[in-house]
């Protein structure tokens, strides 16, 4: 099942038609775009690399909890750090440049180029970017229930922060319950339905032993430290000197706007979603907007810069990329010997 359309036309269109009603939104009903332009030329550079440096460790520290998982995942050999990190940059840069999450695909299918031979690692390899995700939860849940407190919230957004923290504990939940159900299954004599769910389960391994699962959750605290701090120091660039709370707001609604990508980095409706929060706190509606507008360029800096770096080392292109490679490697034949023996050795 292929993730992109064959026809060029047909992807065109599913990215234009959202982009373009969104363009004529912002148009009629934008901001005050003479206060925006003028807000960036007073932006105070040393702010924004600092900001670039905070988003640069977060993305390494999430590289480390992925890094966590994928060797609970799976049997030795794993594949080396640097391998992980390539992985994961590349798909930080097709988050970027494609519409929907298919950066999340492409970290696997850059991986699994990386571990020939081994039987079933699409699949498992899925499991733990999913285990991954997973562990955005408990950051997720603790930054609400911060700013819930400390920070100055529109009703509007209220509601929303409580769906989103519903779902995601929903799916924490159905995560865990599969991941304790890995071992009542045998690969032999499955379907490959079953038998591609089963291998999806096992890269939930990291969820079934305390110390690894707490090893991937603190370093995704502190990848989202490391963004709420990028988030904070970005509001200093554009001479918004607000207090924390109000950056773990912005950071949240940002996370928000961006869980359905109608189109690429969901540009106009991220900015929308950092403005109007911060319209409470005396902010100008036009001056969150160019905020907005700095804060995603300077996320999109580091995945589209790093990415850009390890699509090359990959050999890999644009074009590659757009194809992404099926997980032709689930199928009916035996799981090998060693990986039995690990996750025998993970529920154990």
């Amino acid at each position: 099942m292929r993730v992109i359309p064959r026809s060029p036309w047909l992807r065109l269109g599913l990215v234009a038609i959202p982009f373009g009603l969104a363009a004529i939104l912002l148009w009629f009903r934008g901001p005050d775009w003479q206060l925006v332009r003028s807000t960036f030329t007073v932006v105070r550079w040393r702010w924004v690399f600092t900001a670039i440096g905070l988003n640069l460790g977060s993305v390494i520290t999430r590289v480390i909890a992925w890094d966590t998982a994928i060797k609970q995942a799976m049997a030795p050999p794993h594949p080396r750090f640097r391998s992980v990190l390539s992985a994961f940059g590349v798909g930080l840069f097709a988050n970027a440049v494609l519409p929907g999450r298919i950066g999340e695909l492409a970290r696997v299918a850059v991986l699994t180029r990386r571990l020939p031979g081994r039987r079933g690692i699409w699949a498992t390899l899925v499991g733990s970017v999913v285990a991954h995700r997973v562990f955005d939860i408990f950051p997720v849940i603790a930054l609400i229930v911060w700013v819930l407190f400390a920070a100055k919230i529109p009703q509007w957004a209220i509601t929303g922060l409580a769906s989103f923290a519903a779902v995601g504990l929903i799916l924490f939940g159905l995560a865990l319950t599969n991941a304790r159900l890995h071992h009542r299954s045998r690969l032999e004599g499955l379907g490959r339905a079953r038998l591609l769910l089963t291998r999806v389960r096992q890269g939930l391994g990291v969820m079934r032993r305390p110390l690894p699962a707490l090893t991937a959750a603190f370093f995704q605290f502190l990848g989202w430290f490391c963004q709420l701090l990028a988030v904070w120091t970005a509001m200093f660039a554009f001479h918004i000197h607000k207090p924390l709370a109000a950056a773990g707001l912005v950071l949240l609604l940002m996370n928000v706007a961006t869980i359905f990508p109608l189109w690429p980095g969901n540009v106009g409706l991220l900015q929308a979603a950092v403005a109007f929060p911060l319209v409470s706190y005396g902010v100008d509606y036009g001056v969150g907007f160019a905020y907005g507008i700095g804060l995603q360029a300077i996320e999109a800096s580091v995945g589209i810069g790093i990415g850009f770096l390890f699509l090359a080392r990959e050999g890999l292109s644009y074009a590659m990329l757009k194809s992404m490679p099926q997980p032709t490697d689930v199928d009916d034949g035996p799981v090998e010997s060693e990986q039995r023996e690990h996750a025998g050795a993970v529920v154990s």
